[in-house]
């Protein structure tokens, strides 16, 4: 409700299986508690807090020292900003998990969250439908049994038990899930695999030195974050990126989108991988 979306006493009631007088009595206690609650054509949502929530140091989804850093880097944006203020206000009505998943999806796969988060939590099977594989490059139902998120809801870690492994699902390439009553079977192969800063997961570390000039240093940290922490100034134009890959596919992207901008040192096994999708680019030509 807080999110900005309203919702009529029915839907709510629906939502949290109660009676539309249970639900008015919980707006109800909101107002005592500090929420000022909107009521707009039957529909109700929470406009501001007249008190705190929680320190941000206790919110769910974040540790002290997460928490720390967060802070420190939106005050660190400037003050004219807008963005700015629609960061911190975020960050001061997220207070469970569903609402969380709402802050930071896409409203239209919310639903497709949730139903997630609630088969992590009570330990279920899920039926992902119309999955749609890029591996593969086919659309199909697919059984899992999801045990985390990645960062932002972006894939959820699960066991699939077609292949008998642990994988990560992107929450975008699914249409529908169907929530099931079956227990998980293979809690302990729920194993999360490393991630490379190019977000792909795999068991293998596989070593990149690339030279980059500074236009592409500023491609890849836009793009990928988490590259910052691997990146070493050479000189005032060119920056030295050293890290290790879970496979060539998402550096082997990055590095053919700027040929002109980067040089590779390593590995032999990288610049033969790319060599190979240089050769396979000229078949099609």
């Amino acid at each position: 409700m807080a999110n900005g979306r309203r919702y009529t006493l029915g839907e709510l009631a629906d939502r949290f299986s109660l009676s539309t007088r249970s639900v008015s009595r919980y707006l109800a206690t909101f107002r005592k508690v500090g929420f000022i609650i909107e009521r707009k054509d039957g529909c109700y949502r929470i406009l501001q807090m007249e008190k705190p929530l929680k320190e941000i140091s206790d919110l769910l989804h974040f540790s002290e020292e997460e928490a720390f850093i967060l802070l420190q880097a939106i005050h660190s944006i400037d003050e004219t900003n807008v963005l700015k203020s629609n960061l911190v206000k975020k960050l001061h009505t997220l207070y469970n998990t569903d609402h969380i998943i709402e802050t930071v999806v896409n409203p239209g796969a919310s639903e497709v969250i949730r139903l997630l988060a609630e088969a992590i939590r009570s330990g279920k099977q899920v039926v992902l439908r119309q999955y749609r594989s890029s591996h593969g490059n086919i659309i199909r139902d697919r059984l899992i049994e999801p045990f985390d998120f990645t960062t932002n809801y972006i894939a959820v870690w699960a066991y699939d038990p077609e292949s008998g492994h642990s994988k990560l699902f992107k929450t975008a390439r699914i249409s529908k899930v169907q929530s099931l009553d079956h227990p998980w079977k293979n809690a302990p192969l729920h194993v999360k695999h490393p991630m490379d800063v190019f977000r792909i997961s795999s068991p293998e570390q596989l070593p990149v030195t690339l030279r980059l000039t500074l236009r592409a240093r500023n491609l890849l940290t836009e793009e990928y974050p988490l590259s910052e922490q691997y990146l070493t100034q050479l000189d005032d134009n060119f920056w030295q990126f050293q890290a290790s890959v879970c496979a060539f596919e998402g550096v082997g992207r990055f590095v053919m989108g700027l040929p002109a901008d980067v040089y590779v040192f390593e590995s032999e096994g990288f610049k033969s991988y790319l060599k190979d999708q240089v050769k396979k680019l000229t078949e099609i030509l």
